[in-house]
């Protein structure tokens, strides 16, 4: 197989994760569908030096759907959970390790007349709320969208201005060969923080991939 990666041992700072995805210009990452570690299902992620940024890695036995991306050096970023006892494949984006106070509502659509839309993205009921009026208005004011064919792996994330903030699509080798449906690449603007783009990439494939899901 082509490499993935040019430097795959070779890891950055927490700091330096910060700067790289905090920074004024657009990020692009190479995105592994594999764990770093032995008898794990994960994602492995790449700056364009070939430098770790992101992980995720599931024990086979682990909780199902639930998944927790880390920075290079193992630090907690963002857990990605499933919702519970809902109609429709639907999952909360927390910070951190935590399990309260989700920061994003991530939807699959399920409107067939609109066959580009694959997912949105939403604030999540006020935590406490038990007023339907409010959790209904938290549902309806889409933060983000994301569309296009996952099937191609081309898919890209809107925000609430329409503005393009992040694409993902297949990485081709240097000679244009592409590398395989579990190697891309992720084009992230400055608008977009990299790791919830990176967590909206992971929920499309739990969304919309193979059946071998870490889920």
């Amino acid at each position: 197989m082509t490499k993935v990666y040019p430097n795959g041992t070779a890891a950055i700072s927490s700091d330096a994760t910060n700067r790289l995805i905090n920074g004024n210009a657009t990020t692009v990452l190479t995105v592994w569908k594999k764990s770093l570690l032995f008898n794990c299902n994960g994602y492995t992620v790449y700056d364009a030096k070939g430098n770790l940024v992101f992980r995720v890695d599931n024990y086979i036995k682990a909780n199902k759907g639930e998944m927790l991306l880390m920075d290079a050096t193992g630090k907690p970023l963002l857990t990605i959970r499933r919702k519970r006892l809902s109609l429709g494949d639907n999952w909360l984006v927390y910070e951190g390790e935590t399990a309260v106070n989700p920061r994003y509502l991530v939807r699959k659509n399920v409107n067939i007349l609109n066959t580009k839309s694959l997912a949105h993205v939403s604030r999540p009921a006020t935590a406490g709320s038990s007023s339907a009026a409010a959790a209904n208005n938290n549902k309806n004011v889409i933060m983000y969208e994301m569309e296009g064919s996952y099937a191609q792996r081309c898919c890209c994330v809107y925000d609430e201005k329409r503005r393009r903030v992040a694409e993902m699509k297949p990485k081709e080798s240097v000679g244009g060969v592409t590398l395989g449906g579990d190697v891309l690449v992720l084009v992230i603007q400055p608008e977009m923080d990299a790791a919830l783009a990176m967590a909206f990439l992971i929920l499309l494939d739990q969304m919309f991939g193979s059946s071998k899901r870490l889920s």
